[in-house]
Order: C-alpha cells, then structure tokens, then sequence
C-alpha cells in the first residue's frame, strides 16, 4: 500500500528522480525525514528548502549520511535535530560488524566463485567493517593484512593477528583488495597499475569513492563485463583486475542483507523517529545526536527472544552497589 520508487540498476538520474518523486507530492508535506546516505536531505535542502517549517527532525543510519549532518551543523545550516542512528552500538555492532563478517564472503562467492583458503587479503581500515571482513576471511583460511591510519584501531588489528602494512608494501603480492575506510581515493591507479594480474578489487565501506574508477576509463585500457557486477579491466600487455560492481558497495550490490540484521537497524531508526517527533520543545536544538543508550539497550532486548535468551536480572543490593537503576541504561552514554 506504500508507493516505492526504486528499482534494481536505475542510472545516477533516474535516482535523483526517484527522491523527487517521494518529496514532490501535491498536498503532501513530510514532517520527518528517514534516510540513509544524505541524499534525501540534500535533495530537500537543495530543492524544497521551506518543507524543514513542518519537519520536527533528520534521522540518519550511515557513515556517509552522518558526516553530511556534521559537516550542515558545523556550518550553522543544520535547520532541524538530526540523530545519528549510525553510531548507536545496535547499528555499528551488529550491522557493521556482523553484517558484513557475512556479507563479504557471500558477495565474492556469487561474483568470482573464487576459493579464500591461502589467499592473500588487504583490508584498507579496521573499523567495524574492516573488522567484520577480517575475521571471516581469517576463518577461511586467507592471509590477512590491514592498513590503517588510526593508532587504536591499527593496534586493535596487530593484537588480532593481523599484519599492518602500508598498500604500497602489499600491492604487487596481494590476491584480493577490499576498501573498508569510509574515504576516498584509498586504492588510486597508481596502485590498480601495480596489482598482480587476475586480483580483485572491491569495495566494502562507502558509496563509490573508495577506488578511483575514473582512472580506468581511459582509451589504454579494454573493459570487459564478464557477468553481472564484474567487469575484467585489461591493460595493453593483457594484465587484468577484477573489478566488483564499478567500486561501489560490494554487500549492496553482489550480496544479500540478512532479514535480522535489517531488523534490528529499522528498530533503531523506527525508534529515533519516534523520541524526535515526540521529543517536547526545546529538548533537542538544531544540531546532532545520539541515540540514547537507553533505547539501544531496548532494541538489543527486543531481539533476544529469536536467540531463546534469557537475561539476568540485578538485585537491588547488586544496582545500588553500581549506582545503576535495575531496568537500565547498565552504561553511559559515551560507552561504545
């Protein structure tokens, strides 16, 4: 009963159409916004700008979307509350890690039936993705190797066993690349020149930045689609890379989203759009928040009956002993 306007392999226009078509509606006016990416609020902001009189609040589930919202607030055009759905730990524990420890086999099963034990991997970033697709390539057998540019999230990868390299010092040796950072230009053509023939390339982390797919599209070099989201880049000596879904998110794409994993991202947001549109005057300003750890706690409870789980329960001795009320929140808000 609800109108949908998408559909599989729609061109870079036909999106923007769809977006207008979902905001451009005679005698409609939304009052919340649900998205995930930024684009609606883009597209809103760039073309229907007075619509934010009668919207109460943005709510945002991905990396992309949320840096879009920072970046508005930092340049005083945030006009409405905005929350950030995508650092709750029920979005960046369990979509971004469990998810994707998943989804990466899976993509590179269905587009390159290829075998991981003994494979060489680099993961650029080691961020919950990053993490995800380390762990499940590490239980199948590949040799895994990590770049990062964070000393905490560089240390945490060492301490699971994984080598930290720079790309540059792997780039000629390495079977697979996969992009998890969140930022652009991570794999240039200077790399994509160096790799080995036959390795695949591919992107995990976010929208299609990641590899620069520009520089491929040169007279020297011959694409080729071999099937569905994999094209063969040739260069003139006949080296090739397997290059997934032309650099854009490889679990969107070539791969499946898990039904529990969905359900537990829509309950949070369902949930932020809730506190926001209930929220009384004045409880939120014009800026960005988290969800709070109350309501992430709730959304983890909520699921735990799939798994036959049964939660302890404090006693009162016990909740006055750590200063916590019985029901929760059981940790702070800055907790991740």
């Amino acid at each position: 009963g609800f109108p949908v306007f998408a559909w599989k392999g729609e061109s870079e226009d036909d999106f923007w159409w769809c977006i207008d078509r979902c905001v451009n509606v005679e005698g409609w006016q939304p009052n919340m916004i649900l998205d995930d990416g930024g684009d609606l609020t883009h597209w809103i902001y760039k073309k229907y700008p007075n619509m934010f009189k009668k919207i109460k609040g943005i709510v945002e589930e991905s990396v992309t979307g949320v840096h879009r919202l920072y970046q508005l607030s930092k340049a005083g055009k945030l006009c409405v509350p905005a929350m950030n759905v995508n650092d709750s730990v029920t979005k960046q524990k369990f979509d971004n890690l469990y998810c994707c420890r998943e989804s990466i086999l899976d993509g590179l099963k269905r587009t390159t039936d290829m075998m991981f034990g003994g494979k060489q991997v680099v993961v650029c970033g080691y961020g919950e993705v990053g993490k995800g697709c380390c762990a499940a390539l590490k239980a199948m057998g590949s040799i895994v190797y990590v770049t990062e540019i964070d000393p905490i999230c560089a240390l945490k990868a060492c301490m699971d066993g994984f080598r930290l390299v720079k790309l540059n010092e792997v780039i000629r040796q390495v079977d697979i690349v996969i992009t998890c950072t969140g930022n652009k230009n991570v794999v240039t053509r200077e790399h994509l020149d160096r790799m080995k023939n036959s390795c695949i390339v591919c992107n995990m982390g976010h929208s299609n930045t990641e590899i620069d797919v520009a520089s491929l599209r040169t007279p020297e070099l011959t694409w080729e689609r071999v099937r569905s989201q994999v094209d063969h880049v040739i260069w003139p000596d006949g080296k090739r890379i397997v290059l997934l879904a032309e650099g854009r998110l490889l679990n969107l794409s070539c791969s499946t989203v898990p039904t529990f994993v969905l359900s537990i991202t829509a309950t949070t947001q369902a949930l932020a759009l809730i506190e926001l549109y209930n929220a009384p005057e004045g409880r939120y300003k014009q800026d960005v928040y988290l969800l709070p750890k109350k309501m992430d706690e709730y959304v983890a409870s909520l699921h735990l009956p799939t798994f036959d789980a049964h939660l302890t329960e404090l006693t009162d001795e016990q909740a006055k002993y750590l200063g916590l009320n019985k029901n929760g929140p059981f940790k702070p808000n800055y907790y991740r």
